[in-house]
């Protein structure tokens, strides 16, 4: 199998390395920035190109790993491109690719940066397609990197990918917030390690509802008291705090 990958960012990366470990072929490699493409390219034995219409239109697979708002315009400088195109983005529709004959998309549900390794075995690869043949195709490439095959739609992936913004991002943000608050008062974040990786432990054996702790869901309202306090000289902080814990509140 012969692949094409657009873009160069942290997902595009990511695949285009698990892609090659599993020897699937990476023929080219095209971004925005071609310096960006000849690196990844150089990685996992490729050609960087730098237009799209150097693009070979003989590949079986095109994957588009851009930001969501450039995919469309990617994909009608693709037209004449004869195999599968699918992209990897968690919120945008499928039928984007509709120019094509043959279309699908290919969604890695995690998060990924450059620096940090990853193995695909477990990370759940969501397909969808615009007919069996496309399906089949993409879901025999997802099983030579992961063991979590999902098919599932373009609007329940925007749902997923919705809940995985909670799940991730917000949740990471609470951690730069944390820091904000340790810092304030000459305290270093890494006393929190052990707490954030307790807390992402026990979410793998329960559900999050039946885990929750704190004073919230205690309804220990001298500790909220003293925390609102504390946030005062932090308004926005402060404004997060009561939200959330008000949130939790009503779901305990």
């Amino acid at each position: 199998m012969k692949v094409v990958i657009i873009g160069a960012g942290n997902v595009a990366t990511h695949l285009a390395k698990a892609l090659h470990l599993a020897n699937v072929q990476i023929v080219q490699v095209w971004s925005y920035h071609y310096t960006n493409a000849k690196l990844l390219a150089d990685q996992v034995e490729a050609t960087a190109i730098e237009s799209l219409t150097s693009i070979d239109e003989h590949a079986d697979l095109c994957l588009i790993s851009v930001k969501d708002d450039a995919i469309e315009e990617i994909a009608q400088q693709l037209t004449h491109f004869k195999g599968v195109i699918a992209h990897t983005s968690g919120s945008v529709h499928l039928n984007i690719l509709a120019n094509s004959k043959k279309y699908g998309v290919f969604y890695p549900l995690q998060t990924f940066s450059k620096d940090k390794e990853l193995s695909f075995t477990t990370i759940p690869l969501c397909l969808e397609a615009n007919d069996n043949a496309t399906l089949q195709f993409l879901k025999k490439l997802a099983s030579q990197l992961s063991s979590r095959v999902v098919e599932i739609d373009s609007n329940k992936r925007k749902i997923l990918h919705l809940a995985a913004v909670f799940a991730c991002n917000f949740t990471n943000h609470f951690y730069a917030l944390a820091e904000e608050v340790l810092e304030a008062h000459q305290l270093e974040f890494d006393i929190l390690r052990p707490l954030i990786t307790e807390t992402a432990a026990k979410v793998q054996q329960a559900l999050p509802l039946t885990v929750q702790t704190g004073p919230a869901v205690r309804n220990d309202e001298q500790t909220l008291k003293k925390h609102e306090e504390l946030l005062l000289q932090q308004p926005q902080l402060l404004e997060i705090y009561k939200i959330v814990s008000e949130s939790i509140k009503k779901t305990r």
